[in-house]
Protein backbone atom coordinates (compact mmCIF):
# COMPACT_ATOMS: atom_id res chain seq x y z
CA UNK A 1 0.00 0.00 0.00
CA UNK A 2 2.78 2.54 0.44
CA UNK A 3 3.62 4.71 2.95
CA UNK A 4 -0.12 7.15 3.60
CA UNK A 5 0.10 10.46 2.77
CA UNK A 6 1.58 13.73 4.10
CA UNK A 7 -0.17 16.67 3.49
CA UNK A 8 0.73 20.31 5.13
CA UNK A 9 3.46 21.02 7.59
CA UNK A 10 4.88 19.28 10.30
CA UNK A 11 4.14 19.61 14.07
CA UNK A 12 7.25 20.11 15.76
CA UNK A 13 7.67 17.34 18.72
CA UNK A 14 10.22 16.28 21.33
CA UNK A 15 13.21 14.36 19.60
CA UNK A 16 13.36 10.36 19.73
CA UNK A 17 16.39 9.25 21.89
CA UNK A 18 19.94 8.48 20.72
CA UNK A 19 19.10 4.82 20.69
CA UNK A 20 16.00 5.11 18.54
CA UNK A 21 17.99 6.91 15.33
CA UNK A 22 20.78 4.06 15.07
CA UNK A 23 22.04 4.38 11.55
CA UNK A 24 21.72 1.43 9.45
CA UNK A 25 23.66 0.91 6.31
CA UNK A 26 21.15 2.75 3.28
CA UNK A 27 19.82 0.59 0.98
CA UNK A 28 20.03 0.69 -2.46
CA UNK A 29 17.65 3.37 -4.05
CA UNK A 30 18.72 6.23 -1.87
CA UNK A 31 19.16 8.03 -4.87
CA UNK A 32 15.71 7.60 -6.01
CA UNK A 33 15.09 8.86 -2.17
CA UNK A 34 16.29 12.06 -2.83
CA UNK A 35 14.15 13.16 -5.45
CA UNK A 36 11.38 15.26 -4.40
CA UNK A 37 7.89 14.40 -5.46
CA UNK A 38 7.35 16.67 -7.82
CA UNK A 39 10.43 15.36 -9.61
CA UNK A 40 8.90 11.81 -9.25
CA UNK A 41 5.71 13.42 -11.08
CA UNK A 42 7.32 14.80 -14.23
CA UNK A 43 9.13 11.79 -14.79
CA UNK A 44 5.68 9.50 -15.21
CA UNK A 45 4.79 12.65 -17.37
CA UNK A 46 1.97 13.74 -15.12
CA UNK A 47 0.08 12.41 -12.56
CA UNK A 48 -3.86 12.34 -11.19
CA UNK A 49 -4.78 12.31 -7.70
CA UNK A 50 -7.95 10.96 -5.78
CA UNK A 51 -10.76 10.61 -7.62
CA UNK A 52 -9.08 11.73 -10.62
CA UNK A 53 -7.15 8.67 -10.46
CA UNK A 54 -9.91 6.54 -9.69
CA UNK A 55 -12.43 7.35 -12.03
CA UNK A 56 -15.28 5.86 -10.78
CA UNK A 57 -17.47 6.56 -6.85
CA UNK A 58 -15.57 5.19 -4.27
CA UNK A 59 -17.14 1.78 -3.58
CA UNK A 60 -18.33 0.73 0.05
CA UNK A 61 -19.35 -2.90 -0.50
CA UNK A 62 -16.20 -5.74 -1.04
CA UNK A 63 -16.86 -7.39 -4.17
CA UNK A 64 -15.38 -10.44 -4.89
CA UNK A 65 -11.95 -9.76 -6.22
CA UNK A 66 -11.62 -7.75 -2.90
CA UNK A 67 -12.34 -10.58 -0.86
CA UNK A 68 -9.82 -13.09 -2.56
CA UNK A 69 -7.45 -10.49 -2.43
CA UNK A 70 -8.06 -10.30 1.60
CA UNK A 71 -8.21 -14.11 1.72
CA UNK A 72 -4.63 -13.83 0.26
CA UNK A 73 -3.34 -11.05 1.78
CA UNK A 74 -4.05 -13.04 5.49
CA UNK A 75 -2.60 -16.32 4.43
CA UNK A 76 0.55 -14.81 2.85
CA UNK A 77 0.79 -12.27 6.33
CA UNK A 78 -1.07 -14.68 9.44
CA UNK A 79 0.44 -17.99 7.33
CA UNK A 80 3.25 -17.51 5.70
CA UNK A 81 4.98 -14.80 7.38
CA UNK A 82 2.98 -16.33 11.15
CA UNK A 83 3.06 -12.75 12.11
CA UNK A 84 0.58 -12.55 15.46
CA UNK A 85 -1.79 -9.54 15.91
CA UNK A 86 -3.53 -8.42 18.90
CA UNK A 87 -6.59 -6.34 18.44
CA UNK A 88 -8.66 -4.73 21.04
CA UNK A 89 -11.31 -2.08 20.96
CA UNK A 90 -13.74 -3.16 18.18
CA UNK A 91 -16.74 -2.72 20.58
CA UNK A 92 -16.10 1.37 19.58
CA UNK A 93 -16.39 0.89 15.96
CA UNK A 94 -19.43 2.77 14.77
CA UNK A 95 -22.48 0.38 13.39
CA UNK A 96 -22.32 1.78 9.46
CA UNK A 97 -19.50 3.63 8.04
CA UNK A 98 -19.61 7.32 7.38
CA UNK A 99 -16.59 7.80 9.78
CA UNK A 100 -12.95 8.78 9.30
CA UNK A 101 -9.97 6.83 10.99
CA UNK A 102 -7.03 8.56 12.13
CA UNK A 103 -4.30 6.32 12.71
CA UNK A 104 -0.67 6.34 13.87
CA UNK A 105 2.21 5.39 14.30
CA UNK A 106 3.30 4.37 10.79
CA UNK A 107 6.55 2.43 10.46
CA UNK A 108 6.30 -0.14 7.62
CA UNK A 109 3.98 -1.84 4.79
CA UNK A 110 2.36 -3.46 7.34
CA UNK A 111 0.51 -0.61 8.64
CA UNK A 112 -1.90 -0.67 6.33
CA UNK A 113 -2.84 -4.22 7.09
CA UNK A 114 -2.87 -3.74 10.70
CA UNK A 115 -5.67 -0.95 10.43
CA UNK A 116 -7.38 -3.17 7.75
CA UNK A 117 -7.36 -6.36 10.40
CA UNK A 118 -8.96 -4.13 12.87
CA UNK A 119 -11.98 -2.78 10.39
CA UNK A 120 -14.10 -4.89 8.59
CA UNK A 121 -14.43 -6.34 5.65
CA UNK A 122 -17.36 -3.98 5.21
CA UNK A 123 -17.46 -1.27 4.41
CA UNK A 124 -14.63 -0.72 2.84
CA UNK A 125 -11.78 1.29 3.81
CA UNK A 126 -9.94 3.67 2.09
CA UNK A 127 -6.57 5.51 2.59
CA UNK A 128 -5.69 8.58 1.84
CA UNK A 129 -2.18 7.11 0.26
CA UNK A 130 1.24 8.30 -1.21
CA UNK A 131 1.86 8.04 -4.53
CA UNK A 132 5.39 8.19 -5.13
CA UNK A 133 5.53 5.10 -2.47
CA UNK A 134 2.70 3.08 -3.73
CA UNK A 135 3.20 3.43 -7.63
CA UNK A 136 7.05 2.54 -6.95
CA UNK A 137 5.67 -0.17 -10.26
CA UNK A 138 2.93 0.03 -12.68
CA UNK A 139 1.41 -2.88 -11.39
CA UNK A 140 1.05 -2.23 -7.99
CA UNK A 141 -0.62 1.06 -9.69
CA UNK A 142 -2.81 -1.69 -11.87
CA UNK A 143 -3.46 -3.70 -9.03
CA UNK A 144 -4.31 -0.84 -6.33
CA UNK A 145 -6.69 0.94 -9.23
CA UNK A 146 -8.24 -2.18 -9.80
CA UNK A 147 -9.34 -3.37 -6.24
CA UNK A 148 -9.50 0.21 -4.80
CA UNK A 149 -8.81 0.56 -1.11
CA UNK A 150 -6.70 3.71 -1.69
CA UNK A 151 -7.39 7.58 -2.98
CA UNK A 152 -3.19 8.46 -4.04
CA UNK A 153 -1.93 12.14 -3.35
CA UNK A 154 1.78 13.28 -4.30
CA UNK A 155 3.01 15.23 -2.00
CA UNK A 156 3.49 19.20 -3.06
CA UNK A 157 0.32 19.25 -4.74
CA UNK A 158 -2.03 22.19 -5.46
CA UNK A 159 -3.70 22.21 -2.14
CA UNK A 160 -5.94 20.35 -0.40
CA UNK A 161 -9.52 20.58 -1.61
CA UNK A 162 -9.59 17.57 -4.29
CA UNK A 163 -8.35 15.33 -0.90
CA UNK A 164 -11.64 17.08 0.98
CA UNK A 165 -13.35 16.01 -2.08
CA UNK A 166 -12.02 12.43 -1.90
CA UNK A 167 -13.17 11.89 1.83
CA UNK A 168 -16.50 13.41 1.21
CA UNK A 169 -17.24 10.47 -1.60
CA UNK A 170 -16.54 7.84 0.24
CA UNK A 171 -17.85 9.07 2.81
CA UNK A 172 -20.86 9.98 1.44
CA UNK A 173 -21.26 5.89 -0.14
CA UNK A 174 -20.73 4.53 3.29
CA UNK A 175 -17.40 3.54 2.96
CA UNK A 176 -14.61 4.82 5.65
CA UNK A 177 -11.52 7.05 4.89
CA UNK A 178 -8.17 6.41 6.44
CA UNK A 179 -5.83 9.38 7.63
CA UNK A 180 -2.04 8.47 8.78
CA UNK A 181 -1.28 11.97 9.83
CA UNK A 182 2.39 11.14 10.23
CA UNK A 183 3.14 10.85 6.65
CA UNK A 184 6.39 9.18 6.17
CA UNK A 185 7.73 5.79 7.77
CA UNK A 186 10.54 6.87 9.64
CA UNK A 187 10.45 7.75 13.69
CA UNK A 188 11.08 5.78 16.72
CA UNK A 189 8.75 2.56 17.25
CA UNK A 190 7.43 3.71 20.56
CA UNK A 191 6.24 7.04 20.11
CA UNK A 192 4.71 9.43 17.52
CA UNK A 193 6.78 11.33 14.68
CA UNK A 194 5.68 15.11 13.80
CA UNK A 195 2.19 15.37 12.82
CA UNK A 196 1.45 17.34 9.62
CA UNK A 197 -2.61 19.25 9.58
CA UNK A 198 -3.56 17.61 6.54
CA UNK A 199 -5.56 14.81 8.24
CA UNK A 200 -6.92 17.51 10.58
CA UNK A 201 -8.05 19.87 8.10
CA UNK A 202 -9.82 17.00 6.19
CA UNK A 203 -11.99 15.91 9.82
CA UNK A 204 -12.80 19.93 9.91
CA UNK A 205 -13.85 20.37 6.55
CA UNK A 206 -16.01 16.69 6.49
CA UNK A 207 -17.58 17.05 9.48
CA UNK A 208 -17.58 13.38 10.04
CA UNK A 209 -17.26 10.92 13.24
CA UNK A 210 -13.58 10.48 13.97
CA UNK A 211 -12.12 7.32 15.41
CA UNK A 212 -8.84 7.14 16.55
CA UNK A 213 -6.62 3.85 15.91
CA UNK A 214 -3.24 3.40 17.72
CA UNK A 215 -0.71 0.74 16.09
CA UNK A 216 2.63 -0.47 17.10
CA UNK A 217 5.42 -3.05 16.39
CA UNK A 218 5.79 -2.89 12.42
CA UNK A 219 8.67 -1.13 12.44
CA UNK A 220 11.05 -4.10 12.13
CA UNK A 221 9.42 -7.54 10.76
CA UNK A 222 10.71 -10.75 10.75
CA UNK A 223 8.48 -14.09 10.86
CA UNK A 224 6.23 -14.57 13.76
CA UNK A 225 6.76 -10.66 14.66
CA UNK A 226 4.51 -9.83 17.34
CA UNK A 227 2.05 -6.19 16.50
CA UNK A 228 -0.75 -4.87 18.72
CA UNK A 229 -3.59 -2.52 17.16
CA UNK A 230 -6.03 -0.37 19.98
CA UNK A 231 -9.42 1.08 18.59
CA UNK A 232 -10.23 4.23 20.84
CA UNK A 233 -13.77 5.42 21.44
CA UNK A 234 -15.49 7.65 18.08
CA UNK A 235 -15.48 11.11 18.99
CA UNK A 236 -15.36 14.14 16.53
CA UNK A 237 -13.52 17.52 15.97
CA UNK A 238 -15.65 19.89 18.53
CA UNK A 239 -15.25 17.42 21.23
CA UNK A 240 -11.32 17.25 20.82
CA UNK A 241 -10.85 20.88 20.97
CA UNK A 242 -13.29 21.27 23.42
CA UNK A 243 -13.16 24.96 24.46
CA UNK A 244 -11.10 25.50 21.59
CA UNK A 245 -13.71 25.01 19.42
CA UNK A 246 -14.77 28.23 17.81
CA UNK A 247 -18.60 27.27 17.78
CA UNK A 248 -18.44 27.28 13.36
CA UNK A 249 -16.17 26.33 11.13
CA UNK A 250 -13.56 29.07 9.79
CA UNK A 251 -13.14 30.34 6.26
CA UNK A 252 -11.51 27.46 4.32
CA UNK A 253 -8.20 28.23 3.35
CA UNK A 254 -7.85 31.17 6.16
CA UNK A 255 -5.52 31.58 8.76
CA UNK A 256 -8.30 31.02 11.57
CA UNK A 257 -8.62 27.54 9.87
CA UNK A 258 -5.09 26.71 9.71
CA UNK A 259 -4.95 27.77 13.09
CA UNK A 260 -7.56 25.29 14.41
CA UNK A 261 -5.90 22.80 12.16
CA UNK A 262 -2.70 22.86 14.33
CA UNK A 263 -4.80 22.52 17.23
CA UNK A 264 -6.83 19.40 16.10
CA UNK A 265 -3.48 17.80 15.28
CA UNK A 266 -2.31 18.55 18.89
CA UNK A 267 -5.22 16.42 19.72
CA UNK A 268 -4.52 13.68 18.21
CA UNK A 269 -1.28 13.06 19.03
CA UNK A 270 -2.57 13.86 22.51
CA UNK A 271 -4.99 11.11 22.13
CA UNK A 272 -2.99 8.37 20.18
CA UNK A 273 0.57 9.33 21.92
CA UNK A 274 0.20 7.72 25.15
CA UNK A 275 -1.82 4.72 23.55
CA UNK A 276 1.27 4.13 21.63
CA UNK A 277 4.06 4.05 24.08
CA UNK A 278 1.25 1.97 25.91
CA UNK A 279 1.08 -0.91 23.39
CA UNK A 280 4.73 -0.91 22.24
CA UNK A 281 6.40 -2.98 25.00
CA UNK A 282 3.62 -5.67 23.64
CA UNK A 283 5.43 -6.21 20.78
CA UNK A 284 8.94 -6.38 21.78
CA UNK A 285 10.18 -9.70 21.94
CA UNK A 286 12.87 -11.20 24.08
CA UNK A 287 16.53 -10.54 22.95
CA UNK A 288 17.17 -14.11 22.56
CA UNK A 289 14.23 -15.19 20.32
CA UNK A 290 15.22 -15.53 16.47
CA UNK A 291 14.61 -13.39 13.92
CA UNK A 292 14.46 -15.04 10.66
CA UNK A 293 13.84 -13.00 7.30
CA UNK A 294 14.44 -9.41 9.00
CA UNK A 295 14.19 -8.85 5.21
CA UNK A 296 10.57 -8.40 5.62
CA UNK A 297 10.76 -5.20 7.15
CA UNK A 298 11.50 -3.90 3.42
CA UNK A 299 9.45 -6.25 1.26
CA UNK A 300 6.86 -3.65 0.23
CA UNK A 301 8.33 -0.80 0.41
CA UNK A 302 9.46 1.41 -2.31
CA UNK A 303 12.79 1.97 -2.89
CA UNK A 304 13.21 5.71 -1.69
CA UNK A 305 10.69 4.59 1.46
CA UNK A 306 13.08 1.96 1.96
CA UNK A 307 16.69 4.24 1.99
CA UNK A 308 14.60 7.00 4.22
CA UNK A 309 13.47 3.98 6.84
CA UNK A 310 16.74 2.45 6.42
CA UNK A 311 18.70 6.01 7.84
CA UNK A 312 16.24 6.59 10.35
CA UNK A 313 16.93 3.23 12.13
CA UNK A 314 14.41 0.19 13.02
CA UNK A 315 13.32 -1.78 16.06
Amino acid sequence: MGDEASLGPERPRPPAPAQARRARPARRGAQLARLSPEALAAARGGVREGLAWLGRPPESRAGLLVRLVALLARFLLFGVFRFRVTTSGREHLPPKGGYLVVAAVHRGWMDPFLILHALPLEPRAWFLGSGPSAFSARWREWLLHRIGGMLPVWRGGVGIDQHVASARAVLANGGVFVLVPEGGVTGPPDRLAPFRTGAALIALRVGAPIVPIAIAGSSELYVGRRMASRILPATSAPELLGAAWPGSLPEPGSREELDLAHRLTDRFADVLGPVVAELAPQTVDPPGRPRRLRGLTWLFLSRHAAAAHSREGVG
